[in-house]
C-alpha cells in the first residue's frame, strides 16, 4: 500500500512530472529548438526564394518535411551535453543551481547553432551550398574576420535582427523544472529504488532515442545520414540547402575522410581507355616562348557580360564589362564556358594545375600537400619565370601555400605591395594592385609566366569614393564592383600596351566563380557555373566563339597547347585547341552530384547511377529531364566514373604528376 500510495503522489496534480521531471521539460525544450530550426529553414528560402524560382508550396513543405530528420540529428549532436544533464538519474537535477546552468548551457550552443543557419541565409548565395567544417580553414589565416562579419552584420541586418529574435524567443521560452533549494531531503529506501529504476529505465530510452535521432531512423539496415541523403528530397542539387541546416554540415563533415575509392573499373588498362589525366602532346610546329599572363577575376560570372548576352531583358541588355566584352570580340572565347568550383580557393587549382574541385576545395583536403605541376612548373622546363599577385594578405585564402606548391617563383600580395590603397576590409583597391601587376612585368626577365587574382568585386562590394556614381548601380549591390574591375582591367592593359612583348603575350582571363544573379538561366545547376573564359594575344588570329564545352581545368593544357609544347603533363582538362568538339567536355561537382557536359548534354551523377540529363544548349532552365531516354547516356555516365575514379585514387595515391 506504502509503494501505491507513494506512486499516487508521484503522479498527482500537485507533482505532476510534467512540472517536476526534468527529462519531461527536455523534451519540451527539445520541441522548442526543432520548431527554431524550422523557422530557419523558412526563412532560408523567403531570403533566397529567386534561387528556387519553380518551387511549388506543396514540394516546400515535402523539403521541410526531409529536414525534420536533419535537424533532429543536428539537435542531438549539439545537446548531447544538456540531454545528459537532464536524464541522469539522480535527484540533484532538480537543484536551482544545477537547472540555470542546464539553462545556459542549453542556450547558449543552440544560439551558436541559430547564428550558423542565419549565416547560411546570406553565405549560400556565393557557395550553393550548405556551409561545412572546411569553412575553419578556408579562414584560418584571415585577420580581419571580425571586421568583415561586423560589415556583414550591418549590411544584412534583416539577418542579424532575425537572429537575434530567435535567440531572445530561445531565452524566454526555455521550459524550467519545479527546483528546489540545495537541502537534502529524505527518502525511504522502497522511494530511492522506485525513482532510480524508473529514471535509470528513462535514461536508457533516452540514450536509444538520441542514438536513433542522429542516425537519422532505426533498424539494424539504417545506416547514419549524411548531406548526400538530403538529395533523396531534392529535385535540384541546390535545394538540398533547404533540407539541410549548417550545424548538421559541418558537424558530419568535421571528421569526414574526404575521398573513399571507387571501384567502377578493375584495371589501369580498362580505365584508361576511357579517360587519362596523362597527356603526351605531339605539336608539329616548334615551341612558341610567348610571355603568358592569366587572370582570375573574382565573382565575375558570366552573365554580367553583354557579349554573352544578347538575348537577355528581350534583347536591351548592355551587361556591366564594356571593356572585356571588346576582349571578346578579339579573341578566342566559348559560348559554354564553366568554373569546376563555387569558391575562390577551387579556382587557383582549377585554373593553374587543371585539378577540379570534387566534394571538398583541393587546397583544404589532407592531400593538399601532394606532389603537383602547374603551368608555372611545367614551363619552367622551358626556362620561364613564374610569379603570383594577389591584393589580399600573405597567407589570404592558402593562395601563397598552393602558389609555392605549384612551383611559383614568386609570390606578390599586400607585403610586398604594402599597406596603402586598402579597400578597408579585404584587400588592395583593383585599379591600383592592376597597375603595380603592370609595372611589376615591365621588370620580368622573359619569357614569364604569371598569374593574378583580383579582389575588389567581393563582399561587402565597395568601390573607391572617388567613382560612386561613376560605375552603374545595375540591379544588384556587386554590379558597380564588376563595372569598376571592368574599368581597372581596362587601366592594366593600356599599361600593358605600351611594352614592346606585348603582342608577344598570351592573356588568358576567367573568373573564380559566379556570384549574384538576376536572370533565371543563371540560376540553374549548370548556370551557377557559367564563367567567361578568354584567348587573347594581341593582333593575331587567334579569334572566334566556339561551342564546345569549356572548363578552368582546360586553361593549363590549353596553353601549352597554344605554345606547341612537346613534353608528357599531367592535367585533369583538355587542350581545347587540339581536342575534336566531340570529344569536348566539361565537370563540376554540385551538392553531392557529380555534372558532365558533354556533346549539348548536361548529365547530373549520384556516384550510384545517373539523375538527369538536359539539353543544356535548347533547355536553358533545365526542365526536361531526358534521362533514360537518350542514346549516348551509358557512354556520358562511363566517362564521368573514369573521371571520378582517376580523381579519387591519384588524389590519394598522391600520384598528380606525370612521373608517377
Amino acid at each position: 500500500m506504502k509503494i501505491k500510495s507513494l506512486f499516487n503522489r508521484y503522479i498527482s496534480k500537485e507533482h505532476s512530472p510534467l512540472r517536476t521531471e526534468p527529462a519531461a521539460i527536455l523534451f519540451c525544450n527539445l520541441f522548442l529548438i526543432l520548431a527554431i530550426y524550422c523557422l530557419c529553414r523558412v526563412f532560408f528560402f523567403v531570403v533566397n526564394h529567386s534561387y528556387f524560382s519553380d518551387m511549388t508550396a506543396g514540394h516546400f513543405f515535402y523539403l521541410m518535411k526531409g529536414g525534420l530528420k536533419f535537424d533532429i540529428s543536428a539537435i542531438c549532436y549539439t545537446n548531447l551535453i544538456y540531454i545528459l544533464m537532464l536524464v541522469i538519474p539522480f535527484r540533484f537535477r532538480r537543484n536551482k543551481l544545477y537547472q540555470k546552468t542546464a539553462r545556459w548551457i542549453f542556450a547558449v550552443t543552440n544560439s551558436i547553432a541559430i547564428i550558423a543557419n542565419c549565416v547560411d541565409v546570406i553565405y549560400f548565395r556565393f557557395t550553393n551550398r550548405r556551409t561545412t567544417n572546411t569553412v575553419f580553414s578556408e579562414f584560418e589565416n584571415e585577420n580581419n574576420l571580425l571586421k568583415i562579419f561586423g560589415s556583414a552584420a550591418l549590411e544584412y541586418w534583416y539577418v542579424t535582427v532575425f537572429a537575434v529574435v530567435l535567440i531572445l524567443i530561445l531565452w524566454k521560452l526555455y521550459c524550467f523544472p519545479v527546483t528546489q533549494n540545495s537541502a537534502k531531503k529524505k527518502f525511504s529506501l522502497k522511494s530511492n529504488i522506485l525513482y532510480y529504476t524508473l529514471h535509470t529505465l528513462l535514461m536508457l530510452a533516452v540514450s536509444y532515442g538520441i542514438v536513433i535521432g542522429i542516425r537519422g531512423g532505426a533498424g539494424v539496415g539504417t545506416r547514419p545520414i549524411t548531406l548526400s541523403n538530403a538529395n533523396e528530397y531534392a529535385n535540384k542539387s541546390n535545394e538540398t540547402a533547404i533540407v539541410l541546416n549548417t550545424p548538421f554540415c559541418i558537424i558530419r563533415t568535421l571528421t569526414k575522410k574526404v575521398y573513399k575509392k571507387v571501384e567502377y573499373f578493375k584495371s589501369e588498362e580498362e580505365i584508361t581507355a576511357v579517360y587519362s589525366p596523362l597527356h603526351y602532346p605531339n605539336p608539329t610546329e616548334q615551341f612558341k616562348p610567348l610571355n603568358v599572363v592569366i587572370f582570375i577575376i573574382e565573382s565575375f560570372g558570366k552573365e554580367y557580360s553583354g557579349f554573352f548576352n544578347h538575348d537577355l531583358d528581350n534583347g536591351t541588355y548592355t551587361g556591366y564589362t564594356p571593356f572585356l566584352d571588346s576582349l571578346y570580340a578579339e579573341g578566342l572565347t566559348f559560348r559554354y564556358s564553366y568554373s569546376n568550383g563555387r569558391k575562390s580557393i577551387d579556382a587557383m587549382p582549377s585554373a593553374l594545375s587543371s585539378i577540379p574541385m570534387f566534394i571538398e576545395p583541393y587546397i583544404l583536403t589532407p592531400y593538399s600537400t601532394n606532389s603537383i605541376s602547374s603551368v608555372a612548373s611545367v614551363l619552367k622546363e622551358k626556362g620561364y619565370y613564374s610569379a603570383f599577385f594577389h591584393g589580399a594578405p600573405n597567407g589570404s585564402m592558402g593562395f601563397l601555400a598552393y602558389a609555392k606548391n605549384a612551383g611559383f617563383d614568386d609570390y606578390f600580395g599586400l607585403d610586398e605591395y604594402g599597406n596603402k590603397d586598402l579597400d578597408g576590409m579585404w584587400a588592395i583597391w583593383d585599379e591600383e594592385f592592376l597597375q603595380f601587376y603592370a609595372e611589376k612585368m615591365g621588370e620580368l626577365k622573359h619569357p614569364f609566366v604569371t598569374a593574378v587574382f583580383t579582389a575588389t568585386s567581393h563582399h561587402p562590394f565597395r568601390i573607391p569614393a572617388r567613382y560612386e556614381g561613376q560605375f552603374p548601380e545595375g540591379t544588384q549591390p556587386i554590379h558597380k564592383c564588376v563595372a569598376y574591375t571592368d574599368y581597372a582591367i581596362r587601366q592594366f592593359f593600356k599599361k600593358m600596351s605600351q611594352y614592346e612583348w606585348y603582342d608577344n603575350t598570351l592573356f588568358v582571363i576567367t573568373a573564380d566563380h559566379t556570384n549574384q544573379t538576376s536572370h533565371e538561366e543563371y540560376l540553374t545547376d549548370a548556370g551557377v557555373f557559367s564563367i567567361p573564359i578568354l584567348f587573347f594575344q594581341p593582333n593575331s588570329n587567334l579569334k572566334g566563339v566556339e561551342t564546345m564545352p569549356v572548363q578552368q581545368i582546360d586553361i593549363m593544357p590549353s596553353i601549352l597547347g597554344y605554345l606547341n609544347y612537346d613534353k608528357p603533363y599531367f592535367a585533369y582538362g583538355q587542350d581545347v585547341f587540339n581536342t575534336a568538339e566531340k570529344d569536348k567536355f566539361a565537370v563540376n561537382y554540385n551538392n553531392g552530384l557529380y555534372q558532365l557536359f558533354k556533346n549539348g548534354r548536361f548529365m547530373q551523377f549520384d556516384g550510384e547511377s545517373t539523375k538527369t540529363v538536359y539539353n543544356y544548349q535548347t533547355d536553358r532552365l533545365l526542365q526536361n529531364n531526358m534521362s533514360g531516354n537518350i542514346e549516348e547516356q551509358q557512354e556520358m555516365e562511363s566517362l564521368l566514373k573514369a573521371v571520378i575514379q582517376q580523381y579519387v585514387e591519384r588524389m590519394i595515391d598522391n600520384r598528380l604528376t606525370i612521373c608517377d
